[in-house]
């Protein structure tokens, strides 16, 4: 298996007019992980133009520029997710080049896969051989070569921190996310705010972490879009867990905070700078927002399936009913 960098430096090569395109292609949790890339491109490449797709739109309603000079990188944990085996092998029809990332090495994903990546999983890897951080280290790795950019240097710092910092961030909430779990644990709603690269991320919690894995009613809602409708449902009965980025969207959060303080009573408040994200350059430290929410999140829905008795492989219909 070839690394990023060699990968790129392939992928590069085999194009007419270098790289023009970049798809983000997956269902569920997977998909949830390229949002970081998305933000990425839409804030730095000059050139290069960034779709994020579901992949049974993908497969559906195709982009009409993509193309031969379009790489489309495509996640599956399992490998075997149909609508996205099919996203795949209509990216490779259209003569784009594939990046496939899995956990299973016999995934089906593979066969429609020009380029992979078998990645790590479980709460020993490091994150920056999990999917979110492989996929944002492909999209840095596709501007550095077809535009150049100038943060690479920090932006590889910053993966060489992460980790460390997720270690520290989830014993600071560990206490912390057992008594979230306690006073919410008979709660059925919940609404998450972020901004930024994380936005991706109160998605996923919302749909997988709430949704799928505990049964609850859950949306995200954008700290920027809070006060052009959603601020209405705010009062002293509704859950709020308001994630709060490091970086450039930092005050919209900010904004979101003190009208909660004011209004609401029912808030959790996870801040990254608490979190000791802030060591990492500030030229790129709103693109690990999210890898480190993953993470920390991951011990507030451990605590909340354990109060409630609620395993999170429990599930009602996904792999037990057709579909």
């Amino acid at each position: 298996m070839k690394s990023v960098t060699e990968t790129i430096k392939s992928i590069a090569g085999l194009t007419e007019q270098g790289i023009t395109e970049v798809y983000l292609v997956a269902c569920g949790g997977s998909l949830v992980d390229m949002y970081p890339s998305k933000y990425f491109l839409d804030s730095e490449a000059k050139k290069i133009a960034a779709g994020m797709y579901t992949a049974n739109e993908f497969v559906h309603a195709t982009p009409k520029r993509l193309n031969t000079n379009s790489v489309v990188i495509v996640c599956s944990h399992g490998g075997n997710t149909p609508e996205s085996v099919a996203a795949a092998k209509t990216a490779k029809e259209h003569g784009a080049q594939t990046i496939g990332l899995t956990h299973n090495q016999q995934a089906d994903l593979l066969q429609y896969s020009d380029h992979s990546f078998l990645y790590e999983w479980g709460e020993d890897s490091d994150v920056k051989n999990n999917p979110m951080a492989i996929i944002m280290e492909l999209t840095v790795e596709i501007l550095r070569v077809t535009e150049g950019y100038e943060h690479y240097e920090a932006f590889q710092q910053g993966i060489n921190k992460i980790n460390g910092i997720i270690s520290s961030g989830r014993a600071l909430v560990a206490e912390r996310a057992k008594a979230f779990a306690d006073k919410y644990k008979d709660e059925d709603l919940f609404y998450i705010l972020t901004s930024g690269a994380s936005y991706g991320h109160a998605y996923g919690f919302a749909i997988c972490s709430l949704m799928e894995m505990q049964w609850l009613n859950a949306a995200p809602i954008h700290s920027g879009e809070y006060f052009h409708g959603p601020f209405e449902v705010t009062d002293k009965e509704t859950p709020f867990i308001l994630v709060m980025n490091e970086g450039r969207t930092r005050k919209l959060d900010e904004r979101a905070r003190t009208f909660l303080n004011q209004y609401a009573a029912k808030v959790e408040i996870v801040d990254a700078k608490e979190l000791g994200l802030n060591t990492i350059a500030d030229e790129v430290v709103e693109f690990f927002n999210p890898v480190l929410f993953y993470s920390i999140l991951c011990v507030y829905r451990e605590a909340l399936a354990e109060v409630r008795n609620h395993p999170l492989e429990t599930r009602r219909y996904m792999g037990k009913v057709a579909y």
